[in-house]
């Protein structure tokens, strides 16, 4: 199997990384001193990965070259485009593009169309496009949506209309528990994410008092809850922030009065980096810790200096390792692939691969999707009746010199 593969791949890394933890006795901050009342701090020095192995027999977008389809044949990305968290989306289908330019280049007898939805990742705008692309007949599959909030609002529409969606960054679990057919994950759920996390924290991180902030939206209520019950007596506090927020000071003072040594923020990042920012300018010495709603370049643009001081966890794997990918995606996009740039590749490919293989109407397109077990660039591929992924792998990383670098595996 692929995780197998990668695990072999990591294994030093990772155990290098544990060692270093293990040897830790507090959370770690880049040049990092004990001090006050924000918490000690010891430099933990957890190496970047350099490389990843990718499966031999991995499936491509480009398939043998022999496919033929009618040419209204469309798959479509829906999710947001504009907005606070738009990079996210823009990571996305920027990914599904490549895939469906390097279908469309090799097989001269199957035009796959592409359309786009903004939602701008919001639940109460989500509604109008995800009807109005399935009102479109010619569009027989969707990568997306990226969030939960907008999942969550818009999975009966799909199911009504029998239209298979594939979400490369949606990690609620509870999406899975709604009896949706069309719904499949292509990453692990925030049940895999969250305890991962907390290890990551309490292990590799050596954080021995943990206090975690949540902000309103089903990501990031799930992710806080699965987060702090595996954080035991490690979690020290919580507390609770709003969407759109911009004013972080009574949560930062709970905080430093706990004398927290670790921050785990659960939510996006347009909320994440000022939060950042403002906690290390009240003095907080200790370590930062976001899911994969942070693990973006605009949390370092946002947060500035301060995210010197951040690590991340995402079931996602770092695309920029993979150098085909990266070459790839670096001519189409003009920058380095992003959070859930190769998973958004790799949800188009499963569906393009439906299509070269005839499923070239809604109904047979779910099924394939339903009984697909596929190695992609990213994973394998293969679902469970829920639509979750089987054994699903969690993934490390840190700002360093101001770039995110993958540190490698940290949880399955």
């Amino acid at each position: 199997m692929y995780r197998k593969k990668v695990m072999t791949t990591l294994a030093a890394a990772a155990t290098l990384g544990m060692l270093l933890g293990g040897c830790a006795n507090q959370a770690a901050t880049p040049g990092g001193s004990t001090s006050g009342s924000g918490g000690g701090s010891t430099t933990v020095n957890i190496p970047a990965l350099t490389s990843i192995e990718t499966p031999k027999d991995a499936v491509l977008p480009a398939g043998n070259g022999k496919a033929t389809c009618p040419s209204t044949t469309t798959l479509a990305y829906i999710g947001a485009e504009t907005g606070a968290n738009a990079q996210l989306g823009i990571n996305i289908f920027n990914g599904i593009q490549l895939a469906i330019n390097q279908h469309n280049k090799a097989n001269a007898g199957c035009q796959v169309q592409f359309k786009k939805f903004d939602t701008e990742g919001d639940p109460n705008k989500a509604t109008g496009p995800v009807t109005q692309a399935t009102k479109e007949a010619d569009i027989i599959g969707v990568v997306g949506l990226p969030f939960s909030g907008e999942s969550k609002a818009t999975g009966n529409i799909f199911e009504q209309q029998g239209l298979v969606h594939i979400t490369p960054a949606a990690t609620n679990p509870t999406l899975t528990t709604n009896g949706w057919k069309t719904f499949f994950r292509g990453l692990g759920n925030d049940a895999v994410q969250g305890p991962a996390a907390a290890k990551f924290m309490t292990g590799k991180l050596g954080a021995k008092k943990v206090y975690v902030v949540q902000d309103d939206s089903d990501y990031g209520i799930g992710l806080g809850k699965t987060t702090s019950d595996g954080l035991g007596s490690a979690l020290i506090g919580t507390d609770k922030v709003t969407t759109g927020q911009k004013d972080f000071s009574v949560t930062i003072s709970k905080i430093m009065n706990a004398k927290a040594d670790a921050v785990f923020y659960s939510g996006y990042y347009a909320e994440g980096a000022p939060f950042d920012q403002q906690l290390v300018a009240k003095g907080f010495t200790g370590t930062f810790v976001g899911p994969d709603g942070l693990k973006d370049d605009q949390f370092i643009k946002q947060a500035g200096s301060a995210s010197a001081n951040a690590f991340f966890t995402c079931p996602c794997i770092p695309g920029e390792l993979i150098p085909t990918f990266e070459s790839a995606y670096k001519a189409l996009a003009n920058a380095e692939p992003g959070t859930y740039s190769i998973e958004g590749y790799d949800a188009a490919t499963v569906l393009l691969a439906g299509i070269d293989a005839g499923n070239q109407d809604r109904a047979k397109l779910v099924n394939w999707v339903k009984t697909y077990d596929k190695d992609g660039l990213s994973k394998h591929y293969k679902w469970d009746d829920k639509g979750e992924l089987q054994a699903p792998t969690v993934y490390g990383y840190k700002v360093e010199n101001g770039k995110i670098v993958p540190i490698g595996a940290i949880g399955q």
